[in-house]
């Protein structure tokens, strides 16, 4: 019964990307603009213009176009950029790393830190721990991540000089000036994923805490530490671990506003680059690798739900 689900799961997964694919596709055909009229410049004629669209297969029907990509993207073909000529999975593979390792540092300093501030503020409800936290997590989730990221370079690059207004990224960085070029990013990051994620924690256990067997732990005397830590936890990880993985689909796929703000080389600036230039495959290329590990990483806190509660693998 559990692998049908987690089979059904997958499927379902695959299907999904298959409806994201055919959006991306025809979302990017409808841009104002074509890349051959930024090649070709304002002054070009329409002769040049419909020659150069030929070359670039432009003028196929949209379907055609679709089920050739699709077909390429099937195979890990990614294609050619249309702007610059250079073949796509080369442009994005050092974009993507870069894109990861700001996320995976992010990842790791976020979740030890969320789940540790909602577990403390489930265990002492009402209190004046619980106060500061709800009421800084609910502060934080009403402001946008732009607003934050333009307040730290307004304060620490500008006022204080004490940290670069932009992280740039050359490759030869000592460890303390990649630490400097990735503090304002890692840390507008850290700020917008862990309100969220401190407060599904916090909501997680204290609906476990209502249940039953957790009543008679308690009417026994049981500390709520132990409550918590022993009982609760397991039974609440299935809504932490989604919203823990929704926070790590933002970090890969929503973090164009932070890369763009501070002109961090990662995938999501790639694809802003891309809509400029109306580089077409490149935009498509990226948004389905962000629609992908959006779909995995739900699929993933899917799966983990299932394993972790047994009351999902009920049949109904």
């Amino acid at each position: 019964m559990m692998m049908k689900m987690v089979l059904r799961r997958i499927l379902i997964g695959i299907g999904t990307l298959w409806v994201v694919s055919v959006l991306v596709f025809i979302g990017t055909s409808i841009l104002p603009g074509d890349v051959a009229q930024i090649i070709l410049g304002q002054s070009a004629t329409p002769e040049t213009l419909a020659a150069l669209r030929a070359e670039l297969g432009m003028d196929r029907p949209w379907f055609v176009r679709y089920f050739d990509w699709l077909g390429n993207l099937v195979t890990g073909d990614l294609g050619t950029s249309k702007a610059g000529g250079a073949s796509i999975s080369s442009l994005i593979a050092g974009r993507l790393g870069n894109t990861m390792f700001l996320a995976g540092i992010v990842a790791a300093i976020s979740i030890p830190i969320s789940v540790a501030l909602g577990l403390l503020a489930a265990m002492y409800p009402g209190t004046w721990l619980d106060r500061i936290v709800t009421f800084a997590t609910l502060s934080l989730i009403s402001v946008p991540e732009f607003f934050i990221a333009t307040f730290m370079v307004l304060i620490l690059a500008v006022q204080l000089h004490w940290l670069p207004a932009i992280a740039y990224l050359s490759g030869n960085e000592s460890g303390w000036q990649l630490a400097r070029a990735l503090a304002m990013p890692v840390i507008t990051l850290v700020i917008v994923v862990s309100a969220q994620m401190i407060r599904m924690t916090r909501a997680g256990i204290l609906n476990v805490m209502n249940s039953p067997y957790i009543e008679m732990a308690i009417l026994k005397g049981v500390p709520r530490r132990r409550i918590i830590l022993r009982h609760a936890l397991f039974n609440a990880i299935g809504p932490i671990v989604n919203v823990i993985a929704l926070n790590l689909a933002y970090l890969v796929s929503g973090v164009v506003i932070v890369e763009t703000i501070f002109a961090y080389p990662g995938l999501a600036k790639l694809m802003i680059d891309g809509v400029q230039t109306r580089d077409l495959p490149l935009v498509q290329a990226c948004a389905i690798i962000f629609c992908a590990t959006y779909v995995v990483l739900i699929l993933i806190a899917d799966i983990a739900s299932i394993l972790s509660n047994p009351r999902l693998r009920q049949p109904k």
